[in-house]
């Protein structure tokens, strides 16, 4: 997978996540949100009626559509959430 990230920033150590058994690597001080697009996600659930795939909208905690489980934890805003190192994380629920 390619890292979408601009390189000409300097960034914090780097931590691994756990996304549905795959591991990508993030950097601290990374939302899990930026984490997960900059790993190529950009799939995060799907429509409960239409079963259409469904992404971020806003990246600001306000429309929800971010929301994953995070360490069992359902409903977590990606954008609004810092990675942390062995974190697990599901998608597509």
């Amino acid at each position: 997978m390619e890292d979408l990230r601009i390189p000409a920033i300097t960034r914090q150590e780097k931590v691994k996540l756990k996304v549905n058994d795959q591991t990508i690597e993030a950097y601290a001080g990374e939302t899990v949100l930026a984490a997960l697009m900059a790993a190529g996600i950009k799939i995060l659930k799907k429509n409960p009626v239409s079963h259409q795939p469904r992404g971020a909208l806003c990246g600001m905690g306000v429309c929800f559509e971010c929301t994953v489980t995070i360490n069992g934890r359902p409903n977590v805003r990606a954008c609004m959430t810092e990675v942390e190192d062995g974190m697990e994380i599901k998608i597509g629920e």
